[in-house]
């Protein structure tokens, strides 16, 4: 059911079978390192290449969201994919090892929001059974692509964040995990206690809209990207009729720590308040004494750290009702270079929790 002009509300039940994570070593020692499936010792993974890493990475977080949901490659319907190399290069070389169709998605580091809307809209039709969703990132990769050669050692600003290396996965169905005999329900182990008890299911979204408010600086996307944050967050809140109080848990993607003040201080001016629980996965992906700045970013950010510790959460009903949108700053590599200021992105998609009877 369509709410307002940007929002949906889902009237079949859109499960998540299962979540995969795979990130690099500096990501493995900040705060979610205890709860990604595969944490990398070395960031080119036995590759000739960062970039030919990043493939491998995201190919195998695909492969592990869905065994992890015990099903097989052929039940997959469809793979939406989306990462920040040229022309979606990782997404696409990975997508070549599935039998499946496929829609590769660009909307920067929010694309993860991205495909879980356009999956969910799609299963909700009725005429998709199970998609997958996933999205990556590897600093290597993007800081020679969007700033400058890697052996430079350049200087970061002080508004600067670090990419994250990683792939990121959920696989989305219209049969819950309790159907297929998910291979999720039996792990029993110290990461996962009791993720067999709840369903996690996607009730609601709302599409961004492109804001742009004259950022020039792309060491500064935090300051792009939280005028459209607030704009979601405040649509989100109109059309659907909740206030922030309706969600245990508001997430967005990568704001960073400057990005996150600057978008309560926007919301703020609108007569939205944000709860204390809010958080940015960004301003808390990495610990303080790694030195990455504001935080982490990249389209591999919010996914890795949904599919992994917040997914958990939900799926130990730990969390109960949670909000995220992931954000994104649409320029290229060029486009500083012409001058251009750098128009923005953020999409919001709710989930909640439901306990297996």
């Amino acid at each position: 059911m369509r709410l307002g002009k940007r929002s949906f509300e889902f009237e079949n039940s859109i499960n998540i079978l299962s979540g995969y994570s795979i990130v690099g070593p500096k990501e493995a020692e900040g705060n979610f390192g205890k709860e990604f499936d595969i944490a990398l010792t070395d960031d080119l993974w036995e590759e000739k290449s960062y970039e030919k890493c990043e493939c491998k990475m995201h190919r195998e977080a695909i492969k592990g969201a869905i065994k992890k949901a015990g099903i097989e490659t052929e039940n997959v319907d469809l793979i939406l994919a989306g990462d920040l190399l040229n022309e979606i290069s990782a997404s696409n070389f990975a997508a070549r090892e599935f039998n499946c169709s496929f829609l590769g998605l660009y909307n920067a580091c929010s694309t993860f929001g991205e495909a879980m809307i356009i999956a969910s809209i799609f299963l909700n039709s009725g005429n998709f059974e199970t998609i997958s969703c996933s999205t990556s990132s590897h600093f290597s990769s993007a800081e020679r692509q969007y700033r400058f050669p890697l052996e430079l050692g350049n200087q970061r600003t002080p508004t600067a964040q670090w990419t994250v290396t990683g792939a990121g996965c959920a696989v989305l169905s219209r049969k819950s995990r309790e159907t297929v005999k998910s291979n999720v329900l039996a792990v029993k182990t110290e990461k996962v206690d009791a993720i067999n008890s709840f369903e996690v299911r996607v009730t609601s979204a709302t599409i961004g809209r492109v804001i742009d408010m004259g950022i020039e600086d792309e060491s500064n996307m935090g300051a792009a990207m939280a005028p459209a944050a607030a704009d979601t967050l405040i649509t989100h809140f109109k059309e659907t009729g909740r206030a922030p109080s309706y969600y245990d848990a508001i997430l967005t993607g990568d704001l960073g720590l400057y990005g996150k003040e600057l978008l309560a201080f926007i919301l703020k001016d609108e007569g939205v308040t944000l709860p204390d629980y809010y958080e940015d996965c960004g301003a808390v992906y990495f610990k303080e004494e790694q030195k990455c700045v504001q935080g982490g970013s990249g389209a591999g950010c919010s996914s890795t750290a949904f599919c992994s510790h917040f997914l958990n959460k939900l799926m130990r009903g730990e969390l109960k009702k949670v909000l995220l949108v992931p954000t994104g700053a649409l320029l290229n590599k060029d486009t500083p270079l012409q001058k251009e200021t750098i128009p923005s992105i953020a999409h919001a998609v709710a989930f909640e929790s439901f306990e297996i009877k």
